[in-house]
């Protein structure tokens, strides 16, 4: 079974993750997690655990996955993004054919708000990057 389960075990948190060190070669024969660091995906910036340090492998293997999770959290940010898009066509598609009355008064204003907001950060940065695109020609 040991060489099944990985040497290192990230647990995920809010801003980074807890590293540890996974440790099967023990008399009980069980697993045992030693939190060797904790990392912040933010900032990059590692912090070994206690007074324990890292090995040059270590560093870069969670330099590694840092890139990894920046990446996955990226890849999911637009996801997110793409599927807004797609509930703001179910709901355009809800206010035309279902909604009643009632249901529309009690969500038009804050609707509006929201992509009214959302089209003026939209149309700025849009414009933008086709001024900084015509100034990177020029």
């Amino acid at each position: 079974m040991s060489g099944d389960l990985p040497d290192y075990y990230f647990r995920v948190r809010e801003n980074g993750a807890v590293v540890f060190r996974v440790d099967t070669e023990n008399r009980q024969r069980r697993i045992d997690l030693e939190e060797i660091a904790t990392v912040n995906v933010n900032n990059g910036k590692i912090k070994p655990h206690g007074d324990g340090d890292l090995t040059a492998a270590e560093e870069a293997l969670i330099a590694d996955w840092v890139e990894d999770r920046r990446a996955v959290l990226a890849a999911r940010d637009i996801d997110d993004i793409l599927r807004a898009v797609d509930h703001l066509n179910l709901t355009t598609q809800w206010a035309q054919s279902r909604a009643t009355d009632e249901a529309l008064e009690q969500v038009t204003d804050t609707l509006l708000m929201a992509m009214h907001d959302l089209r003026a950060v939209l149309v700025r940065k849009k414009a933008d990057r086709i001024l900084k695109a015509e100034a990177a020609d020029e």
